[in-house]
């Protein structure tokens, strides 16, 4: 007579092998993880002293890898780059990066403020904001996309003292950038942007949101100086700046620059409440109060939202028949 037991499959071995395979998956993958890891470390290393050369200067300190077991980024202690020929500088606290594993050419950035920023021709600046994210999709030769936004930015003259001069602060402000064949696509948006009296001239400037949609031609293919804007042109789709009752100016139209530096452009300018817009004009120009009164009224027989051609033609500015003055070569 057959035994009972035969045939019957052996869970207990099953299980074992169905255990070690689990045990292996994890060791393998936690050791490909932090090899990894090792090798982004070591990237990254090489890339700041590949940096480090003809007057610049650049660290990510104490940089290590994190994110274990199903991220991997780089975390930087503090983070700076220094350019002494151009005169560009900054400096900022603690950063943060991210990817995850199944999609490692998507990453997300953090930056801890405060911040200090140097470009040429202005005074070193101060920063501080509440949160700062940047995103990056990785593509060759140029990044997919790139966005970055700030929260409650606030910018001062870097001064002594306990309290710097207030230069700016806005509630929210974003960048976002991406080719687009050889072009490249800009757009900037910020709100609730406040600016200081005595920057502007004024004591009762209202807050103020913003947006610029720019398409810069060619700028996503290789140019031997991208600091000349000389030869260059583009697209303005939309800068509008408005205040939070409506007021405000657009302008759209193509622009482009020739090797000279003069400024050509055929644009199309759209003021929308020109009354209220007089208001915050002759606030900013008191001494020319009059004479913007004067052409908002009259754009104001024109209804609520008139729209004017501004041309640019070697650097003149005529907004319709009347002369606005020159561009200087940029």
């Amino acid at each position: 007579m057959a035994s009972s037991g035969a045939g019957r499959p052996n869970y207990s071995r099953r299980f074992f092998w169905f255990a070690l395979a689990i045990v292996l998956a994890v060791v393998l993958y936690s050791f490909g993880w932090h090899y990894a890891s090792g090798r982004l470390v070591d990237e990254v290393n090489a890339t700041v002293a590949g940096v480090n050369r003809d007057g610049r200067r650049a660290s990510c300190e104490n940089a290590e890898a994190r994110g274990y077991p199903f991220r991997i980024g780089v975390f930087c202690r503090s983070v700076m780059f220094e350019d002494g020929r151009n005169g560009i500088g900054f400096r900022a606290r603690q950063f943060r990066s991210a990817a995850q594993i199944y999609a490692p050419k998507h990453i997300i950035g953090e930056l801890d403020g405060p911040a200090t920023l140097q470009v040429p021709g202005l005074n070193a600046l101060d920063l501080t904001w509440s949160s700062l994210q940047a995103s990056v999709r990785l593509a060759s030769p140029l990044p997919e996309r790139m966005s970055m936004e700030s929260r409650d930015l606030v910018v001062r003259l870097d001064e002594p003292g306990d309290l710097s001069p207030l230069l700016g602060q806005a509630e929210g402000f974003q960048l976002h950038m991406r080719p687009a064949g050889a072009d490249l696509d800009l757009a900037v948006r910020f709100s609730s942007l406040l600016l200081d009296a005595e920057l502007v001239g004024a004591t009762t400037l209202p807050p103020l949101e913003g947006l610029m949609d720019v398409s810069l031609a060619g700028w996503a293919e290789p140019i031997e100086d991208r600091r000349s804007l000389r030869g260059r042109s583009g697209t303005i789709r939309n800068i509008t700046l408005s205040t939070p009752e409506g007021a405000g100016v657009t302008i759209t139209g193509p622009v482009a620059i020739d090797e000279a530096g003069l400024v050509d452009a055929e644009l199309s300018v759209t003021v929308r409440e020109p009354q209220a817009l007089a208001s915050i004009l002759a606030e900013l120009m008191p001494e020319s109060r009059s004479e913007i009164e004067l052409a908002m009224t009259g754009l104001s027989a024109m209804g609520d939202t008139p729209t004017l051609p501004l041309r640019i033609d070697g650097g003149e500015v005529r907004l319709g028949f009347l002369s606005l003055g020159s561009i200087s070569p940029l």
